[in-house]
């Protein structure tokens, strides 16, 4: 049977590390939901290095279903490169992924699709009533998405769901690296685009083990680190390294002047106090930040002009003609 060429309303994008057990019954569900909802769809599934019988599985339902596109990687890279390799697959146009662990309900999937239809450019679902560890998996996500609202200004219940809807033309947009799926909402808010979640089911693992535990927060306030250094500074890394050395040279100065007071007024020997050496190191410390961020800002012109990339995003254009 040849493949099928016909451009899909919808992908599904389920990212795959040993969920052995869960494929077929989700397979199943998405399917019959998605023949009830009477829209053409591709389910692409991600196999992210499973070690155990995923890949015969997802083998199996792809031989009797053309619908259903495998990707395998050679090796376990995470949660956040799966959802990047089905984004890159997908040829829909609307996006959505979902977790392979059946702890997410494929009929909420249609819910998401038509409160996209309204006009926003991003769906988030909220696990409302979740069904997991509260210790080791409700209470973390929870102190994780306070930081990510606070820090963000995007006001969501739940960042860490998967269940969400996408336009495909803001997914074209991501590039995504590490484990920064969780800030995807963040980065919809750069291309201008609107964002507002709903409710979703969420159902108690059955098979298998959960991939996460109580050292997310640790990894969120990280990676949280490197997002609000993107938003605030992404075109402007001079300002961070430039304020970090101008404060670090002032301190130098304050240093300097002290050590010269107390050995002018108070018979205080240069060796008897750390006051110099502490206004030769901040010194040098201000100089290498204040050409860090030299370097950096000949970086950021690079990456720019060396691939034709703008520092702006444009939504439409008016009488202008498109470019050749």
């Amino acid at each position: 049977m040849p493949l099928l060429t016909e451009t899909p309303f919808l992908s599904i994008i389920v990212p795959i590390y040993n969920e052995a057990g869960n494929i077929e019954p989700l397979y199943d569900r998405v399917i019959a939901v998605m023949t009830d909802y009477g829209r053409s769809f591709e389910m692409i599934l991600v196999n992210d290095g499973s070690r155990d019988q995923s890949e015969a599985e997802l083998m199996t339902i792809a031989a009797k279903d053309r619908r259903i596109k495998v990707i395998n990687f050679r090796r376990n890279y995470g949660q956040t490169a799966a959802l990047m390799g089905g984004f890159n697959a997908a040829r829909g146009e609307i996006v959505v992924p979902m977790d392979g662990d059946l702890q997410n309900d494929p009929a909420d999937i249609p819910l998401l699709v038509e409160k996209l239809q309204e006009g926003y450019a991003m769906v988030s679902g909220w696990r409302k009533d979740r069904k997991d560890n509260r210790l080791m998996r409700t209470l973390p996500s929870g102190i994780a998405n306070w930081l990510i609202s606070w820090s963000s200004g995007v006001n969501l219940h739940d960042h860490g769901c998967t269940l969400k809807a996408y336009r495909s033309d803001v997914i074209a947009n991501l590039r995504l690296y590490g484990e920064m799926h969780r800030f995807i909402a963040i980065y919809v808010k750069w291309y201008g685009g609107t964002i507002t979640e709903i409710p979703v089911r969420h159902h108690p693992r059955i098979v298998g083990q959960s991939k996460y535990g109580i050292n997310r927060i640790i990894k969120v306030i990280l990676d949280l680190a490197v997002v609000k250094f993107l938003e605030d500074f992404d075109t402007k890394p001079i300002y961070v390294f430039g304020v970090m050395g101008i404060i670090s040279i002032l301190m130098s100065i304050f240093g300097f002047f002290l050590a010269m007071y107390q050995r002018i007024f108070e018979g205080i020997s240069l060796i008897q106090t750390p006051l110099p050496l502490f206004a030769a190191i901040t010194f040098l410390v201000g100089l290498v930040c204040i050409l860090l961020g030299l370097l950096a800002e000949i970086m950021v012109r690079t990456y720019y002009e060396s691939q034709n990339k703008r520092t702006y995003l444009v939504r439409n254009t008016i009488n202008i003609e498109p470019e050749m």
